[in-house]
């Protein structure tokens, strides 16, 4: 089958912008141009991308179903195309890797920093998506490796444990729970609670092991990042539990971090690269880097304790 990759690129440009002329403007193309590619592709198609009114411009069904793959071709392509470019003038392929969205935002970019001072011509692609697009970028060659929650049953990759770490409860500084040194789940039954979307590693790990326990809870709003509940707690709308490198000083300031107890809930981070395979010698030292800073942290809290 034919591809338009043209009538795409226009769907995607008025679908981020919200308007057939920022889209326009944003292709170089006249606004007649880019309709004109729009309707060839809805005709090739045989349905309606796009419902478009005087004042503005939405998504059908059809057009919400097409959006995530329409973005990931265009995506693969762009990224394909600068491989090729790469290649042709002599330079590496970007270094690619896996790493959740909570530990990319606080935790990456100082490896990141140390690694770009011993090799500043390299570039660096980080895939900051969930733990099971992890796994599969990692099992299908595109990332080098992930830095991810270890989870069992998976037979296709290797793993190294880098930390253990606890899931506590995230609330305002000034609410009765936060001056509690740690709290029970039935302390937080009555409590507006904020959960993430039950397709990330963190709410499978929470769900098994509170089982049926967690229908008693009253989960009042539901996101999908992590980043999005700290804001919601921030705001007052509720507590959450999350995972404690999520909650750095600098995204939890007037916030107190609470320690859960019966059951205390953990998950275990670490590095999994595809089975067998060797990886790159950028990669390779890139993973060591991490490991070194992982090694620190845990050392760090045990000297604490001393």
């Amino acid at each position: 089958m034919r591809v338009d990759f043209l009538g795409l690129q226009a769907f995607l440009a008025i679908a981020e912008r919200g308007s057939f002329q920022r889209a326009a403007a944003h292709l170089n193309l006249s606004q007649t141009a880019l309709s004109h590619r729009m309707k060839k592709l809805e005709d090739d198609l045989g349905v309606r991308l796009l419902s478009r009114t005087t004042r503005q411009v939405s998504l059908t069904q059809a057009g919400l179903d097409l959006l995530p793959r329409a973005r990931r071709a265009l995506d693969d392509i762009a990224a394909g195309l600068d491989a090729l470019r790469r290649q042709a003038a002599g330079r590496a392929e970007p270094l690619a890797i896996g790493c959740l969205p909570t530990l990319a935002m606080h935790h990456l970019p100082p490896i990141l920093t140390a690694f770009a001072r011993r090799h500043p011509g390299v570039s660096v692609r980080v895939f900051d998506n969930s733990a099971t697009e992890i796994a599969e970028l990692v099992e299908s060659g595109t990332a080098e490796f992930g830095l991810t929650i270890l989870t069992a049953g998976r037979w296709d990759l290797d793993a190294e444990m880098l930390l253990k770490e606890p899931f506590v409860l995230l609330c305002p500084n000034d609410h009765p729970i936060g001056r509690l040194e740690a709290a029970s789940w039935a302390d937080i039954a009555n409590e507006p609670l904020i959960r993430v979307s039950a397709q990330t590693g963190n709410r499978l790990i929470i769900d098994d092991t509170l089982g049926a326990r967690r229908e008693n809870l009253t989960w009042r709003y539901e996101v999908q990042h992590v980043a999005t509940a700290v804001s919601l707690v921030a705001a007052g709308a509720g507590l959450a539990v999350l995972p404690r490198l999520a909650v750095e000083p600098d995204n939890a300031r007037g916030l107190a971090v609470v320690s859960l107890r019966n059951p205390a809930i953990s998950r275990t981070v670490g590095l999994v690269t595809r089975r067998g395979a060797v990886l790159s010698p950028l990669a390779e030292e890139l993973r060591t880097l991490i490991s070194a800073q992982f090694r620190e942290r845990r050392r760090r809290p045990a000297e604490a304790r001393e």
